[in-house]
């Protein structure tokens, strides 16, 4: 059964750093598309961050957001720095079958999400 574990939210102060965390377990994803998206109060989940043979952000976290992964621990991951108030959101992490990809309906495999807070 595949897992997708996320870990390394928080609350912290404008202007602070986080590094998030995603462990796969199931299977291997090395040769697949994984991705960031976070859903903030009352607004739609939207993309943050993906990487595979490529690596794409969205407009909003370009600068301040680091994706990364490492296939021998098959753990993703998302540095954050620079964080905002607007960054507050539920970050999930997701995977999928194929190659990369920024859609939110292209992938298959879902984490529970983490909270992450951003106080002003």
């Amino acid at each position: 059964q595949v897992q997708l574990v996320e870990s390394g939210g928080g609350l912290v102060q404008a202007g602070d750093s986080l590094r998030l965390s995603c462990a796969a377990s199931g299977r291997s994803f090395s040769g697949n598309a994984m991705a960031w998206f976070r859903q903030a109060p009352g607004r739609d989940r939207e993309f943050v961050a993906a990487i595979n043979w490529k690596i794409d952000y969205a407009d909003s976290v370009k600068g301040r957001f680091t994706i990364s992964r490492d296939n021998a621990k098959h753990t993703m991951y998302l540095q954050m720095i620079s964080l905002k108030p607007d960054d507050t959101a539920v970050y999930y992490c997701a995977a999928r079958n194929g190659g990369f990809a920024t859609a939110e309906i292209l992938y298959d495999y879902w984490g529970q999400g983490t909270q992450v807070t951003v106080s002003s």
